[in-house]
């Protein structure tokens, strides 16, 4: 199932205003800690429980479906830090319930860090365990196995720094405050505004977001072709120490 072509017009623009106040932002006077950051390229490993995705407490743990088998673990450094190690773990079978890393790769959250209690425009990425079900893009499908929607009405204002016009090139909707089954750009918000929303896995440009969570267009092209609605993903997110409660 594709959705490729223009998004209706009156879900374009609407989201226009969704896009500036949530994932990218002009504004990069978070990027202070950016560099203090200290981030890793992988994740610590908890080699004594391989049925368990590794430092990530029962809280969350008992968040992730049963049936869920492909899992975005979003490590990040601190509750008020920007950097963060994005980890996509697997089950290889359909009768092995063994988690097996497959890929890392280094990202960035919330300009203000994380949050257990996410509001519109608090530059805070939000903690919690996310289904994955929708995918687009400025760019063209990549071969995506989520439904994947190609519109221009994704595109980055050319008012931000030209950093960031690229960062909705490819795009994975985190299902925090949004409508499954539509496009990421879709402004419904069934929790209402003031949750926020639009939150998304997004190309990265180098320093924090507005609530998104970044990483290369390579890792993004992977996670696109790899993550399968068959296969139930859900990303797990947060600053170590909440994913670990």
């Amino acid at each position: 199932m594709r959705r490729g072509g223009a998004v209706r017009a009156a879900v374009v623009m609407a989201a226009c205003g969704v896009l500036v106040t949530s994932c990218g932002s002009g504004d990069d006077a978070a990027k202070k800690n950016d560099d203090a950051g200290r981030g890793g390229a992988n994740a610590p490993a908890r080699a004594d429980d391989s049925k368990r995705i590794p430092d990530v407490g029962d809280r969350l743990q008992s968040k992730i479906p049963k049936n869920s088998r492909q899992v975005v673990a979003v490590y990040g450094d601190g509750e008020d830090w920007v950097k963060s190690t994005v980890v996509l773990y697997t089950k290889s079978g359909p009768s092995d319930d063994t988690w097996e890393k497959v890929r890392s790769w280094p990202g960035h959250n919330g300009k203000k860090g994380w949050t257990t209690d996410h509001r519109e425009n608090d530059k805070r990425s939000p903690v919690g365990v996310f289904t994955l079900t929708d995918a687009g893009g400025v760019l063209a499908d990549p071969g995506a196995k989520l439904p994947y929607t190609q519109s221009s009405s994704m595109q980055a204002p050319h008012y931000w720094p030209k950093t960031h016009w690229h960062d909705f090139d490819y795009v994975i909707a985190i299902d925090y405050n949004r409508a499954k089954g539509t496009p990421p750009n879709d402004p419904t918000r069934p929790q209402g505004q003031t949750k926020g929303g639009s939150i998304w896995l997004h190309m990265d440009h180098g320093s924090g977001t507005s609530g998104c969570v970044s990483l290369s267009k390579s890792g993004m092209r992977y996670l696109l072709r790899t993550l399968d609605p068959k296969q139930h993903p859900v990303v797990v997110m947060g600053d170590r120490m909440n994913l670990k409660k």
